[in-house]
């Protein structure tokens, strides 16, 4: 594990949410490392709000609490901090690696089987000067392959192998303390992007991104130093820093565009 990183475990059996309970834990000023895991959620979340309740253990389901020193313009590196310890812990465990979806979602064949959520607490005391107090928790499907009408998968479904949740924690832990450690500077973060563009299957895909306002198509062509997905619309390039993504089949946008 990275220098200084000592993360410490707490169990339960159920909990309305790892991130909630983690928020509290942040705001009673609870250090670098903590974290939550739950063997069940009855109030689990994703992005937008979005419910997600999986069976008993079927999951793994946790949240750590991270204190990066980096600007608040920038919090949302830490999901990708996580995404990238996700991906080498199921690599380390499984011997397969996944792909990686912008901004928040972990797949195998295309079909997801992790998400990550971040919350940053800015009032929250604690942590190095300059430090922000961010919960980020992930969901990693080891044998819930989730409602038919969410086209993901699980662990089990996609690698043909029973995994041990505990041993998948220790990975996921073991490579999310370096990278964690990046977030404290500028040519860490730099670091981080670098890998994260390799890692991503979003780049060069055909894409729609679902914002408040409605939705862009267009050619999904990099990662901004920022990590702002950069999208070719009509010949030019626009950022996004916040929505949810599609990946389209060329005969998908086909069919979107015969409808318009």
């Amino acid at each position: 594990m990275a220098t200084g990183w000592n993360p410490t475990i707490e169990q339960f059996p159920s909990l309305p949410s790892t991130n909630t309970l983690a928020g509290e834990r942040a705001a009673a000023g609870a250090p670098t490392g903590l974290t939550l895991v739950a063997d069940f959620q009855t109030a689990g979340r994703g992005r937008l709000d979005r419910s997600w309740e999986a069976p008993p253990r079927a999951s793994l389901l946790c949240s750590v609490l991270l204190r990066p020193t980096l600007p608040p313009s920038l919090l949302h590196l830490a999901t990708i901090a996580m995404a990238l310890a996700a991906r080498a812990a199921v690599f380390d465990v499984t011997g397969v690696t996944p792909e990686l979806k912008w901004p928040n979602d972990v797949l195998l064949g295309g079909r997801k089987f992790g998400g990550i959520l971040a919350e940053a607490h800015l009032s929250a005391p604690g942590g190095p000067p300059d430090s922000i107090a961010v919960v980020v928790g992930i969901g990693i499907n080891l044998t819930f392959d989730g409602p038919p009408e969410a086209n993901a998968t699980s662990l089990r479904a996609s690698t043909g192998k029973e995994i041990d949740r505990d041993l998948l924690l220790k990975a996921l832990l073991d490579a999310l303390g370096p990278r964690q450690a990046l977030l404290n500077t500028v040519e860490g973060r730099a670091a981080l992007l670098r890998e994260y563009r390799e890692a991503l299957s979003t780049i060069g895909q055909l894409v729609a991104v679902h914002l408040h306002s409605g939705i862009q198509q267009g050619e999904a062509v990099g990662v901004n130093d920022d990590g702002a997905l950069l999208v070719t619309i009509d010949g030019v390039d626009i950022a996004f820093s916040v929505g949810d993504v599609m990946h389209l089949r060329p005969a998908i946008l086909e069919a979107d565009e015969g409808r318009q």
